[in-house]
């Protein structure tokens, strides 16, 4: 390899100026080549070749980078619809783990036998909701129906101070007054409106299908993962050190440390706060128990299930007794209160994560991934930002050691 500098060499005849080389061994042979103030022909040869050489290497190192980034750019696009289902896979394999060790110790160390067990706790966590929350939605469409049909109400008449809300009471008061008297004629009024929404409520229908057909899948691979755990410690630990080097393991605890953290602490105590509230609904005869609790369980991952509970708690005091809806209060109440003493049990010491993270993974995933990115959001965001802040930890003393 030459650099373009150049050099002042004294030869028999008088002085030529030839390529100063990069290295110092090269330079006595050109020296002594140098023959009425040129380079003599190997010199010359020897500089054309090693330019040649050069850019021979440079493009084949080019086109090398390019095929390997074309190739990564097809596996991507390949494995996108199923990055979602994947990184929720690794997730619950990486939540679930210290159980799965558990119950296969308990088996005698049958680890296949234990991931078809898991497999099966799992979709049976999955369905059982599924069907409740379908045999809830059925039965209030066929009430509806029936009450339809023979003309009679199903919705109470509105409560004395609601006309004098701000900006909507009136409005409000007005739709609620009518369909208490005939809700047939105020679904006729509602019509155009409901036409509009028509396109809307059945995306949002096949979404949630998507989202159960992905949870479903998500599952499977936990289970994969967990049955064949030893061989993903192997792949995750080359990685860790691959990516971070002599801190590659310290890393890749941390990571483990933060999924679980944030899968038991923060989707943990919105699941135990949803089947509270859900078990409430359901107690207070709230019409569409199913679909409260759904809504709280989504609000409950973004930290702002009291929202769901507050029109919850309305809606009951004006359908029912004062006695019916202050008990119905205080266990919403209660619902609203449990993370309080629940976080600080599951979400362990040293890898608390802020709420605000939590919420912007939450949301950012929704809009990302749809209804499976709320729960991947959440938790890929927080690993993003305990590995930053790690990362700062140890700049300061990787700057010292350089």
């Amino acid at each position: 390899m030459i650099l373009p500098v150049h050099s002042m060499q004294e030869g028999k005849n008088g002085t030529c100026r030839i390529p100063l080389p990069v290295f110092p061994t090269d330079l006595p042979a050109r020296a002594f080549a140098c023959r009425w103030g040129k380079p003599d022909a190997m010199t010359v040869r020897r500089v054309a070749m090693d330019d040649r050489t050069q850019l021979k290497l440079a493009l084949e190192v080019s086109i090398h980078i390019g095929l390997a980034i074309l190739l990564s750019t097809a596996c991507l696009l390949i494995l996108l619809p199923f990055i979602p289902l994947i990184a929720w896979g690794v997730i619950i394999a990486v939540a679930a783990y210290p159980g799965f060790q558990a119950v296969q110790r308990a088996l005698g160390g049958r680890g296949v036998l234990t991931a078809v067990l898991f497999a099966v706790l799992f979709l049976a966590l999955l369905i059982v909701p599924v069907v409740l929350l379908a045999d809830t939605l059925i039965d209030g469409v066929q009430t509806l129906a029936a009450h339809l049909k023979e003309g009679t109400g199903v919705i109470p008449p509105p409560p004395a101070g609601v006309e004098s809300w701000p900006i909507i009471g009136a409005r409000l008061n007005t739709l609620w007054s009518q369909a208490s008297r005939d809700i047939s004629q105020a679904v006729r009024s509602l019509a155009p409106h409901i036409k509009a929404a028509v396109p809307g409520i059945l995306s949002v229908s096949s979404g949630l299908g998507l989202a159960v057909l992905q949870f479903a899948l998500s599952f499977v691979v936990a289970c994969v993962l967990l049955a064949n755990a030893q061989s993903a410690y192997a792949v995750t630990s080359s990685l860790c050190n691959r990516l971070f080097g002599a801190e590659g393991p310290e890393f890749q605890q941390l990571i483990g440390a933060t999924i679980r953290s944030v899968t038991s602490g923060i989707l943990g105590v919105a699941l135990i706060q949803s089947l509270l509230a859900g078990l409430g609904f359901l107690v207070a005869g709230l019409p569409g128990a199913g679909l409260w609790a759904v809504a709280f369980l989504i609000a409950a991952v973004l930290q702002v299930g009291v929202l769901i509970l507050i029109p919850a708690v309305i809606y009951m005091f004006a359908i029912s007794s004062v006695t019916k809806g202050v008990i119905f209060l205080v266990w919403c109440v209660f619902v609203a209160l449990v993370d309080n003493f629940l976080k600080p049990l599951l979400l362990g010491r040293g890898v608390a994560v802020p709420t605000a993270v939590v919420f912007l993974g939450a949301i950012g995933g929704f809009v990302a991934l749809g209804l499976i990115g709320l729960f991947v959001g959440a938790i890929v965001l927080s690993v993003g930002y305990k590995l930053f802040l790690a990362w700062l930890d140890q700049a300061p003393s990787a700057v010292e050691e350089g």
